[in-house]
């Protein structure tokens, strides 16, 4: 198991370096470029020039790569010119990314505890009603856009029954303390169950439109994995020996199922922070995915490239956790 870790941690150093070379040009190809983002486009030429030689950008480009790497790891991506003018791009990651994060993990906690019960009966049932019925709705789930399930729910649960709250993180009246900027976190924390609830309902709408994707892909990836794993001979020959129908269920079905499951719920992180960018416009969440949206508007390249990698990096680091689980669940893949 520690030569499978440390050859996959080879693997994530590699990813990170091609990731930071592909982000420094992609910036850098961007019209305009961050002098124009900091200057303006009525700035003279002599401004212009005195610019490109403070930031090092008349530089060959393998020593700007390097300075760029040198500044990323102490975290000095620079100032933002246009999310929140004058606050460092790492601080307003780091303020942001809170919100991100709380909306993205309920949203997959409600695709995961949704989706892989409902996946497990469905495939018991196999042609009943409760399969036919999952079978049409994570089809919906797929087919809607996520920004039009946002519309839609908001407009029926805030705007026509006024049942949740239509948009924000937390509602004005409530004091509260943030000390972690998880704002549930932080009202479990400190015992506000009022500050912790206000929040939590807050959540609900765009949590509940960020999982449809996921849910959709978890629930029919499961139903396909047990609707497999029942006809392996393994199964059949646990049953023949008596074992009870609970531990067949769960030794040798579900855990079986489950190993490309756990893949994909890795692989949905990535979508849930894509998809957060029109969740969060549409609900007000100030996360990275309102900045990331601004940051492009604005031409804010200090915030992009700092929101970019470091989403990047979660990715990353979410699929190392998900290859070690896998290689828990699946101890062959331990020898390989």
């Amino acid at each position: 198991m520690l030569r499978y870790t440390v050859r996959r941690l080879g693997q994530l150093l590699i990813v990170t370096v091609v990731l930071s070379v592909l982000l420094f040009g992609w910036l850098r190809a961007l019209p305009g470029g961050p002098v124009s983002a900091l200057l303006g486009e009525r700035a003279t030429e002599e401004s212009r020039a005195r610019l490109v030689q403070q930031l090092g950008l008349d530089q060959p480009l393998y020593v700007q790569y390097w300075k760029f790497v040198q500044r990323a790891i102490t975290g000095d991506f620079g100032v933002s010119t246009g999310v929140q003018p004058g606050t460092p791009a790492m601080e307003v990651f780091l303020q942001r990314m809170p919100a991100t994060l709380e909306l993205s993990v309920l949203a997959l906690l409600l695709a995961v505890a949704v989706g892989i019960p409902l996946g497990y009966f469905a495939a018991r049932r196999q042609g009943g009603w409760l399969d036919n019925l999952s079978i049409t709705w994570s089809l919906i789930g797929v087919a809607v856009p996520v920004f039009f399930l946002a519309f839609l729910l908001k407009y029926v649960f805030a705007i026509e029954f006024g049942v949740l709250p239509a948009s924000g993180r937390q509602a004005a009246g409530i004091d509260a303390t943030h000390a972690t900027g998880f704002f549930v976190l932080d009202g479990v924390l400190t015992t506000e169950w009022d500050a912790a609830w206000n929040a939590l309902i807050h959540l609900l709408l765009p949590a509940i439109a960020l999982s449809t994707i996921p849910f959709a892909v978890i629930f029919r990836l499961t139903r396909a994995s047990v609707l497999d794993v029942v006809e392996e001979d393994y199964v059949r020959t646990a049953r023949s020996k008596g074992l009870g129908a609970m531990v067949v269920r769960g030794r040798h079905i579900l855990r079986n199922a489950m190993l490309p499951v756990v893949t994909t719920i890795g692989l949905q992180t990535g979508a849930l922070l894509s998809g957060a960018v029109l969740t969060e416009q549409v609900f007000n969440i100030p996360g990275i995915g309102q900045a990331l949206s601004l940051g492009f508007q604005r031409q804010d390249y200090a915030v992009l490239q700092v929101v970019i990698l470091a989403t990047a990096m979660v990715y990353v680091l979410v699929n190392l956790l998900v290859d070690l689980a896998y290689a828990a669940i699946d101890p062959r893949l331990r020898t390989r």
